[in-house]
């Protein structure tokens, strides 16, 4: 199975039933995931987010984190100041960087469906 490092922003697609709910699926299929120490706290964030947004759907949306959060993702370390390095090389957030960083030290695709962490990571594997 191929490794590969899945953000934020697929796992809630899927989570949450968003309107790309369809693709993770198949993007994640047969791989062994990986991602930062810090996406169950992105997930939580957003679950935040909806739980507000939408209080009638809190415990739907508490349900779909716990989900979310027993998927077998690898949850990776990576060091402080190898993110703000490559948070000012790239001008990603530091939790954008994370996701990237955790690309770079295993060295394997970053599925993601933010459009300017994608472009980042297509770069570094140009590169």
């Amino acid at each position: 199975m191929p490794d590969k490092v899945v953000d934020a922003s697929v796992l809630a697609a899927f989570a949450f039933a968003e309107s790309r709910a369809d693709e993770p699926r198949d993007l994640m299929a047969d791989a062994n995931l990986f991602a930062p120490e810090i996406l169950p706290y992105e997930l939580a964030s957003l679950a935040l987010k909806k739980s507000r947004r939408l209080p009638s759907l809190r415990f739907d949306t508490a349900m779909r984190l716990q989900t979310a959060l027993t998927l077998d993702v690898e949850l990776i370390h990576i060091a402080a100041r190898d993110l703000l390095s490559a948070a000012l090389q790239t001008g990603l957030t530091i939790y954008d960087a994370a996701y990237l960083q955790t690309a770079r030290l295993l060295d394997c695709p970053l599925v993601t469906f933010d459009a300017k962490l994608a472009r980042q990571a297509r770069n570094f594997t140009q590169a």
